[in-house]
């Protein structure tokens, strides 16, 4: 029987996402039985509206040079189908006579494949769907990691080493805001910054421990008091002990984007809101804020190569599953001993909708940082050839005896 397979992206680029796209593109020409690979530009969109491109006439090199490329190279949507939308899709695959369906993202994008998965069973349709795993957020249930995470995580440890070598040089208070509304799991890869007892950051906050201002201040300022200085990594999502965002509460209001979700981060409210907090209540003068928002996403050279290895491979075992007969699915990353990983097809039902957040053991009990075990989770992934940083030995010379006023 001949196959005709769509492959589509789905939410937030990455920088591995296309490792992923060009695994399937490259494992389905080893499958005599696969006719066609289709791409769908904009996701679930492109299926409906038609618009779709012909992977199987693109060469093996711009298809590997491609791969190399961060962000969606088949572009993006965030549409989530109901079952008018599932309707249309079933359409456009009919009249293209494709059988199976790969869509690659994070937690909505499985939703959305469990949602065409559940339609087509409905309606009797044959279609085979699996979900290929992508987010930074690192919040699928079921996954040790998801592709995209490590790339991201790498960029986010170099960005706060390079705040702590400025803020090392130049003393004062540095807050930067970092992606996670539920899980901190990126947040919490600032650690890996860390070489020396005295670098930064020196406190981090995760949205899976409830945020309390005055206990924040009080850490910046014995923080200070200790070192003369404060870097501090803060995840979008903290919030208060009623699951306020800080950033509504400090703000009086809550500013939503296209789907109703509070506005967290794309403003960058919250680290001006913070720094502002530390000005007015501490009385520090050098206070400066920053939020990362899109630039830990798809940051062009700041890939790890374990990422873009696994990235690969979760597009390549999707196919095979699929040209195996194992049905419907989400490919899922495991970690096996130290350190190594198989790649298991999970019921769809198992990933779509739920949200994976850090592990208690990751989280120290005062809440403003992670424990060894998280170096230990995070360090494998990141990939052993992280920048160094190096200070000088200051040897101190001993001081003059200069009198004031001696002109000779």
């Amino acid at each position: 029987m001949s196959h005709k397979i769509l492959v589509a992206q789905g939410g937030g680029p990455t920088a591995v996402i296309n490792q992923s796209m060009v695994g399937v593109a490259l494992e389905a020409r080893r499958f005599p039985n696969i006719s066609r690979v289709y791409g769908a530009l904009h996701g679930v969109r492109g299926i409906v509206d038609d618009n779709l491109v012909d992977l199987g006439q693109e060469t093996v090199v711009n298809l590997e040079a491609v791969a190399a490329t961060p962000a969606a190279a088949l572009g993006s949507t965030r549409d989530k189908p109901d079952l008018k939308y599932c309707q249309e899709i079933f359409k456009v695959l009919k009249a293209h006579a494709i059988d199976t369906f790969f869509y690659i993202g994070g937690n909505d994008s499985s939703d959305t494949v469990r949602i065409v998965a559940d339609e087509a069973k409905k309606a009797g349709n044959p279609l085979r769907a699996v979900h290929i795993p992508k987010t930074i957020d690192n919040d699928l249930v079921g996954f040790d990691h998801t592709p995209g995470y490590p790339s991201a995580a790498r960029f986010v440890a170099q960005a706060f080493a390079g705040a702590n070598l400025d803020n090392q040089a130049l003393k004062g208070v540095y807050c930067a805001v970092v992606m996670g509304r539920h899980a901190g799991f990126l947040t919490a890869a600032s650690a890996l910054a860390r070489k020396f007892p005295d670098d930064g950051p020196h406190l981090i906050y995760l949205p899976e421990r409830t945020f309390v201002i005055d206990k924040f201040l009080t850490d910046v300022k014995e923080t200070f008091e200790r070192f003369g200085r404060c870097i501090i990594a803060v995840s979008e999502g903290i919030h208060d002990e009623k699951g306020e965002a800080i950033v509504t509460r400090l703000m009086g209001h809550a500013e939503k984007d296209a789907h109703g979700n509070v506005q967290l981060s794309g403003t960058g409210a919250l680290a001006d809101l913070l720094c502002e907090e530390v000005k007015t209540k501490i009385g520090i003068k050098r206070v400066r804020g920053d939020t990362f928002g899109y630039l830990q996403r798809s940051f062009v050279g700041c890939v790890s190569r374990v990422d873009q290895r696994e990235a690969r491979e979760v597009g390549e075992k999707a196919v095979q599953y699929a040209m195996g007969g194992h049905g419907n699915g989400s490919v899922a990353i495991r970690r096996i001993g130290d350190y190594a990983v198989d790649y298991p097809l999970i019921p769809l039902e198992a990933v779509a909708g739920k949200t994976r957040v850090m592990e208690d053991e990751f989280i120290v009990p005062a809440g403003n940082d992670v424990t060894p075990a998280f170096y230990n989770y995070l360090r494998p992934l990141v990939g052993a050839d992280m920048p160094e940083v190096a200070r000088l030995r200051a040897a101190k010379v001993e001081k003059a005896n200069v009198l004031v006023g001696d002109s000779t």
